[in-house]
């Protein structure tokens, strides 16, 4: 008899902690809602919290904020639900990542009620569910990634648990909001070997930007003296083109100052006394060349009479006047032919 009532004693009290609601809300407000509301006839239902009734130990309705009414013994209310966001910190958990590296991971999860009918009847200790579920959804998702993008694609992961967290809250009524992780803890070994990758890749890039400096240098250099170069070649044309052109002039200016000087001749020439200025000039030709021979050159011919300068006065005076006599005879014949020429074009057009 003792034995049984035991077991009656054991059973009524497993099925009253059963049936005692425990909220998955903030340590305050946890203190705070311990005491369900008795059913006093008059409720005023806070805003944001809905109040679940059963009548006779079955769902009833859902008390909304305000002024509410309820039968003393026949309804009861049965659980607070809040309708506010909660935060909820998941502990820190053991995972494994893709490359078999063991990380020590916690985070924070943000929730909200959006069916109290749900989130009463359909899971016993919701808080614990979702928990439970965020670590298994945590380590199911970073085996699926290595170290490196455990912290490349932190907000990826995140937005990948919530989502999985979803697919199984939707049947409790409750819906996550956000998952952020907090802290990633990783061996110290493999802490030191990644300080040490991160050196050896800044190294690399040092060396790299070192190199492609040097490059971009040796670049710069290569088409400074390209330039430079160019100018020069093209300086030189220009030079060269100017210094032709200077020389042209100078042929033409010459030319012509000839051109005027042995027209002043010819006309002083056939003035009275022409053949006397002429010998002059001649003689006086003669006399600064044959000074200046010695001192061009040490070997010297000169003919048998150097001495007589007027034989030699007298014979380019004889030569001068044998071409003067030629230039004369020439001239009328040229202008026969010119003459000619006309009258030939005539008659062969006749």
């Amino acid at each position: 008899m003792l034995r049984t009532l035991c077991r009656t004693g054991g059973a009524l009290l497993q099925r009253t902690q059963r049936t005692v609601p425990r909220l998955w809300v903030t340590p305050a407000q946890q203190r705070w809602a311990s005491n369900l509301p008795m059913n006093t006839l008059v409720l005023f239902v806070p805003q944001q919290e809905a109040w679940v009734v059963e009548r006779m130990g079955r769902f009833h309705r859902i008390l909304e904020p305000g002024l509410n009414f309820l039968i003393p013994i026949l309804d009861r209310i049965r659980y607070v639900q809040s309708l506010k966001e909660i935060v909820i910190d998941v502990p820190e958990q053991s995972a494994v990542s893709l490359d078999n590296v063991t990380l020590q991971i916690d985070g924070v999860l943000y929730l909200r009620i959006l069916d109290p009918f749900k989130a009463s009847y359909g899971v016993e200790d919701p808080e614990y569910a979702v928990t439970q579920l965020a670590q298994t959804t945590m380590r199911s998702e970073l085996g699926k990634l290595t170290l490196d993008k455990v912290f490349r694609e932190r907000e990826s992961l995140n937005s990948n648990i919530v989502h999985s967290i979803n697919q199984a809250s939707d049947e409790w009524g409750i819906r996550c909001l956000r998952y952020e992780i907090k802290d990633i803890h990783v061996p110290p070994r493999v802490k030191e070997s990644m300080q040490m990758q991160v050196e050896a890749e800044r190294k690399k890039r040092a060396t790299v930007l070192e190199s492609e400096g040097t490059r971009e240098a040796a670049i710069n250099v290569a088409e400074g003296r390209k330039q430079a170069q160019i100018l020069a070649s093209e300086g030189q044309k220009a030079e060269q083109i100017n210094k032709a052109a200077g020389e042209a002039q100078a042929v033409l200016a010459k030319a012509e100052a000839k051109s005027k000087a042995i027209r002043m001749l010819s006309e002083a020439l056939t003035e009275q006394n022409g053949n006397a200025a002429a010998s002059l000039s001649v003689a006086e030709q003669y006399v600064s060349a044959f000074s200046n021979l010695a001192k061009e050159s040490n070997t010297i011919l000169l003919p048998s009479n150097s001495g007589d300068i007027s034989g030699m006065v007298t014979q380019a005076m004889t030569i001068y006047g044998t071409l003067a006599k030629t230039g004369q005879k020439a001239a009328p014949e040229a202008l026969d032919e010119m003459s000619e020429g006309p009258a030939n074009q005539s008659a062969a057009s006749q």
